[in-house]
């Protein structure tokens, strides 16, 4: 009995929620049901996502709220239709109709070209946000080949305080039209009190060809 009371035990939180590992096919066989809020979810929390197919933009008007204090989007081979051009976004706080909110940022990025010819690391002054309004790149140079694409995340920090600036983290690696992988790290803030409640993504020219956005709660 020990070795299964122990078995048991390492199953469950220390506040004493059954943990997701708990569980296989197996386990489930004669289950019926579950009783709410007894399995723990974990911390990470899939909200929604969205596909990209020849899309001016892609917006996320809901799903950004009070609940969680965290909000992370993930882009996964994000493709433009138009080549060497940037991808951006912009937030709102008024539910998408206005994507204007003053931003300040800093950016810097590192590169290799395929054949080894060269490489660098150095600041961007072109990436970056001086109290602008406009949209806020995060990667450049993006190539329309077939192969070509960028993936990456965005954080955006507690989006609906209403005593705190809405500060933001992005990093981006993408195939370069000119045949080197590019790495951008940008990173800033939304200077307003109002909360921030939807964001917009779009390349800097022309549409969003392909790729998907996924969008997580973070507790």
């Amino acid at each position: 009995m020990g070795t299964i009371t122990r078995n048991f035990a390492n199953n469950l939180t220390t506040s004493g929620l059954l943990k997701p590992t708990a569980f296989n096919n197996d386990s489930f066989d004669n289950v019926t049901a579950v009783p709410s809020g007894s399995v723990e979810t974990g911390d990470m929390q899939f909200i929604s996502s969205a596909t990209a197919s020849a899309s001016a933009s892609i917006e996320f008007t809901s799903g950004i709220d009070s609940t969680y204090k965290e909000y992370i989007f993930y882009f996964v081979n994000m493709r433009p239709q138009t080549d060497n051009v940037q991808f951006d976004f912009n937030v709102s706080t008024d539910g998408g109709s206005n994507y204007n909110v003053a931003k300040t940022s800093t950016a810097f990025r590192a590169y290799h070209y395929e054949d080894g010819t060269g490489g660098d690391l150095g600041y961007r002054t072109d990436l970056d946000l001086a109290q602008g309004t406009g949209f806020q790149n995060t990667i450049f140079s993006l190539g329309n080949g077939a192969d070509e694409s960028c993936a990456g995340s965005l954080q955006i920090f507690n989006p609906s305080s209403d005593t705190f600036v809405k500060h933001y983290i992005s990093t981006l690696e993408g195939l370069s039209y000119s045949d080197l992988t590019v790495s951008c790290f940008v990173g800033g803030y939304a200077n307003t009190q109002s909360p921030i409640n939807a964001i917009k993504f779009q390349m800097s020219s022309g549409n969003i060809d392909s790729g998907q956005i996924l969008l997580y709660g973070i507790n």
